[in-house]
């Protein structure tokens, strides 16, 4: 590698480091202060996190810190032990021990069979839980322990609201959610509000309650506790602790190889992370886990390689020792807003936008993993979707089984795929899609079409019978994107049903019409002609 293509990857990767710890700032301090560790925490967790599990794990540049599922989860753990630091401080040094334990197993292929409809209402919960909570703040009052205590106070807390509070709160909610995107690719909206909305709070003199103090000192060493009895009473929080450490981190993994177009070893990501988590927890601050939404804005600033997870801390650490007074002065409710901002990104819009398209199957997986989430346990929420949507999926597979009758498929039409395959030297191409196209295969399935160099034209033929659950719809859709990306057309062939379904949910836009068929012979002819006259 040349020394100007050298210094291009340091560019990417240094912009990356600072976009991403633009964004780290006010969630860090947001996350500390919402769980209960304190605002020092937050941001100490993210600095020690992010450079640990940076400089441990995997090639891609996978920005680490306390994230919404996790801070929703720390702060739930923290009401049940009494905001008892030491225990909490334990707490996480197991989960991170549990998390290197866990990748010198297999675990870390498991998330990969999660379905979408449980991510996705584990999701939504979280966005809708981290919201509750943070009405009180953004009006002035302490944060509820729980999202039905918050609701059933609601009306009292809006009566007996600080003014001032809500001023300052409803001005940082215009601003995340009202500067044009335009302006935030270059500099993040929170972190604005955030400098803007304490600037002017300073200046007007209002009565808010703030962070008052931030600790610009590096963490020392925090004893857990070793005592057995502890340690066995701690075992399901720092397990269920693990678990959204774990997944959370091994979701963003799959979203960074997905656009930056690698493979991370899944391992090497838990086990850094879970060294990461071990340092947060001995020095006393939040644990956390890989973030996405910090890893995007790394990304989309040119970010390649883990060098940015190496400046992301130090440029937060520079943001620390020169604006601690500042930092101090910030209002909880500016923090408030941030978090509303935050619980809003969060949601999935995208199944939220196709809901009266979906399989009714994967609405009741999803609604019942969102009410569980919200309001009783996210674990068990998560457990429970899993369970729905194999016990629902065990039903289709045994319905179908009295009732379909497939034919064996014709070895004439296997002979002329040879042919055409080999006549032209693997420019068109055919893959079929054979048996269940669900949840469980989707995510294998992408696999499969991550090397088909050399080919110009791609058909897809899924003549299954059943229609596609949304996971397996978002799957396809992923295909068809990375299949465009290396310049490959694709051509479709399935059946009127399906082609229905995909239609209803614009995926047909990705693919265009001209490319869809409902025979093989028509869409090896269509691809014939144009590669004749291209």
């Amino acid at each position: 590698m040349n020394l100007k293509n050298k210094l291009n990857i340091f560019i990417g990767d240094f912009w990356g480091g600072i976009n991403s710890a633009i964004i780290t700032l006010p969630q860090a301090l947001a996350f500390g202060v919402a769980t209960g560790f304190g605002a020092s925490a937050g941001i100490w967790g993210a600095i020690i996190l992010c450079f640990v599990a940076g400089l441990l794990g995997t090639k891609v540049p996978l920005v680490s810190g306390t994230t919404g599922p996790v801070a929703i989860v720390i702060a739930a753990m923290m009401t049940a032990i009494g905001f008892d630091i030491k225990a909490a401080i334990t707490i996480m040094l197991m989960a991170g021990l549990f998390q290197i334990l866990a990748s010198l197993t297999n675990l870390a292929s498991i998330v990969k069979y999660v379905p979408y409809p449980v991510i996705s209402g584990f999701m939504n919960g979280v966005g809708i839980i981290i919201i509750i909570l943070q009405l009180n703040p953004l009006m002035g009052h302490k944060s509820l322990s729980s999202t039905f205590d918050t609701i059933i106070n609601l009306h009292n807390s809006f009566n007996t609201a600080n003014i001032d509070a809500l001023l300052i709160g409803g001005l940082t909610l215009l601003l995340v959610f009202g500067i044009p995107k335009s302006i935030n690719k270059i500099i993040s909206s929170q972190i604005l509000a955030l400098v803007i909305c304490t600037f002017l709070s300073i200046k007007m003199g209002l009565n808010l309650d703030r962070i008052s103090e931030v600790s610009v000192v590096f963490p020392s060493f925090v004893t857990p506790y070793i005592d057995f009895k502890h340690i066995i009473s701690f075992i399901p929080y720092a397990l269920t602790l693990a678990v959204v450490f774990s997944v959370e981190s091994l979701l963003t993994g799959l979203v960074s190889d997905s656009i930056m177009k690698t493979k991370s070893n899944s391992k090497n990501i838990l086990s850094a992370v879970g060294l990461g988590n071990v340092a947060c927890a001995m020095t006393g601050s939040l644990g956390g886990s890989a973030a996405t939404m910090r890893t995007v804005a790394a990304l989309n600033s040119g970010a390649t390689s883990k060098l940015t997870a190496i400046i992301n801390p130090l440029i937060l650490l520079l943001l620390l020792f020169q604006c601690s007074n500042f930092v101090a002065q910030i209002p909880l409710t500016v923090l408030a807003g941030i978090l509303i901002k935050i619980g809003y990104d969060i949601l999935d819009m995208k199944f939220i936008k196709v809901l009266k398209y979906a399989p009714k199957d994967d609405l009741y997986i999803l609604f019942l993993v969102f009410f569980l989430t919200v309001f009783y346990n996210l674990i068990f929420a998560v457990g429970a979707g899993i369970t729905l949507a194999a016990l629902l999926y065990a039903k289709r597979v045994a319905d179908k089984t009295r009732t379909v009758h497939k034919k064996v498929y014709d070895t004439d039409i296997m002979q002329m795929e040879r042919t055409l395959e080999k006549d032209y030297k693997h420019k068109i191409r055919v893959v079929h899609i054979e048996g269940q196209f669900f949840f469980g295969s989707a995510t294998q399935l992408i696999s499969h079409f991550d090397d088909v160099l050399g080919t110009e034209y791609l058909i897809i033929n899924y003549d299954g019978d059943d229609l596609l659950d949304i996971s397996a719809v978002f799957a396809l859709e992923d295909i068809i994107v990375r299949l465009k990306s290396q310049h490959i057309n694709v051509i479709l062939v399935s059946n009127k049903e399906v082609v229905q379904q995909l239609d209803s949910l614009s995926i047909l836009n990705q693919i265009g019409r001209d490319n869809v068929f409902y025979d093989e012979d028509s869409a090896i002819g269509y691809a014939k002609n144009k590669l004749q006259y291209s």
